[in-house]
């Protein structure tokens, strides 16, 4: 079966369309810019090269038409006609306490997706969007939706709650809800084929690291633990996300800067992470690593705050697994940026891991980067969101 995937941002539609039995990608491509000026859809057939055209996308429906015209095209495209895709998978960032675990769509399930909207404002209404633009010109295929935050469902009482009165909890569901947990979900299914274990019988910490990065602990088959909370901007220092601070630093920056909570929230969102700590050098990890290689005192403090922060979350996932298996690395910098693992991993031996440096250099694989006689396995998953919403919609047909 052919499945469409879908992850609708605000002004972008992110595609791909997945043979489900074997997980290959027979086209994926992105619409950008929509509802603005110089508005573009590229698109690959396979692993084969981008073909990237403007075109009027006023709309997320307009978008959804021009991804059906591009799949089905008679020279570029990768399908003859619709009736070849049988179902559409959609990403959802945020699913509440309502979803545990992906759904079919109904009535029903789009307003309770909507009642989590204020839990992620930015995200969940575009996501609502392409769902219902699909559901309009996809009548008759089913359609699922996958949440970001279903994975870590499984987490108990002790390790969701803030130490905050319980009432908000009980108004508000203020909690911890964690993100990315399509990928951690993946990466950690993947580590237990690779190394030929019962899923449900192993500890793994997966280090989701990427402009948005995230840690989980699954154990035994489900996550206990994870780094983001009531939204992403808790946990590790990010591209440029602040990660953990003390709040009242909020009102002291407010105080002294004359600013709104909104103002202060969005340099914690927008201004912060390894970018402010760079002192504006940049967010990106390829400039860090130029700048750390060229002993640049900006790169280097912000790369050694970020890897201090991995270090101690993956210390502190240990302990609260009693031990650990496996620790996985995925996402843009996890999976590409070899120097920060190394400086991440030398900083284990603890566990008795030892890095097997020439392992380390590889990329774009599933590769197990700890040398042998490493008491704890340490592998590069490269995530595969898509597939792993493909798979669960096939799973929820079946």
């Amino acid at each position: 079966m052919n499945i469409l995937v879908i992850n609708c941002g605000s002004s972008s539609l992110k595609f791909q369309l997945i043979e489900s039995d074997s997980g290959r990608v027979l086209g994926k491509g992105l619409c950008d810019r929509i509802g603005i000026d110089g508005s573009f859809i590229s698109f690959a057939k396979g692993e084969g090269d981008k073909i990237k055209k403007e075109a009027s996308i006023n709309d997320h429906s307009d978008a959804i038409k021009l991804v059906i015209k591009t799949l089905t095209d008679p020279v570029n495209g990768v399908i003859s006609s619709l009736d070849e895709i049988g179902a559409v998978g959609h990403r959802v960032v945020h699913g509440g306490e309502k979803f545990k675990a992906a759904t079919l769509v109904n009535d029903e399930v789009l307003k309770a997706i909507e009642e989590c909207n204020e839990l992620a404002p930015l995200h969940n209404p575009a996501n609502l969007i392409g769902v219902k633009a699909c559901m309009e010109l996809m009548p008759n295929v089913p359609m699922s939706v996958v949440f970001d935050t279903a994975f870590h469902q499984t987490m108990p009482e002790e390790a969701y709650l803030y130490g905050i009165p319980y009432e908000y909890y009980r108004r508000y569901k203020i909690r911890r809800y964690g993100f990315h947990g399509t990928s951690h979900d993946y990466v950690s299914h993947v580590c237990a084929e690779l190394m030929t274990r019962k899923y449900d019988e192993l500890k793994i910490i997966v280090c989701h690291l990427g402009n948005g990065a995230s840690i989980s602990a699954v154990k035994n088959g489900k996550c206990v633990d994870t780094s983001m909370g009531l939204t992403p901007l808790e946990g590790l220092i990010m591209g440029t996300r602040s990660g953990d601070l003390d709040p009242a630093i909020l009102e002291f920056i407010c105080n002294k800067e004359n600013m709104t909570v909104s103002q202060m929230l969005n340099i914690l969102n927008k201004k912060s992470g390894v970018f402010g700590l760079s002192d504006n050098f940049s967010s990106d990890f390829r400039d860090l690593e130029d700048g750390y290689n060229k002993n640049d005192e900006n790169a280097i403090r912000a790369v050694n705050a970020f890897c201090y922060r991995v270090i101690k979350y993956i210390g502190a996932y240990v302990a609260a697994m009693n031990g650990v298996d496996a620790i996985c690395f995925t996402a843009g910098i996890g999976e590409n940026t070899s120097f920060v693992r190394k400086i991440i991993v030398d900083n284990l031996g603890y566990l008795g891991i030892r890095l097997n440096e020439s392992a380390n250099a590889l990329r774009g694989q599933n590769i197990l980067i700890s040398s042998e006689d490493s008491d704890v396995k340490v592998y590069v998953i490269p995530t595969n969101e898509e597939l792993e919403i493909a798979r669960q919609t096939l799973k929820l047909l079946k």
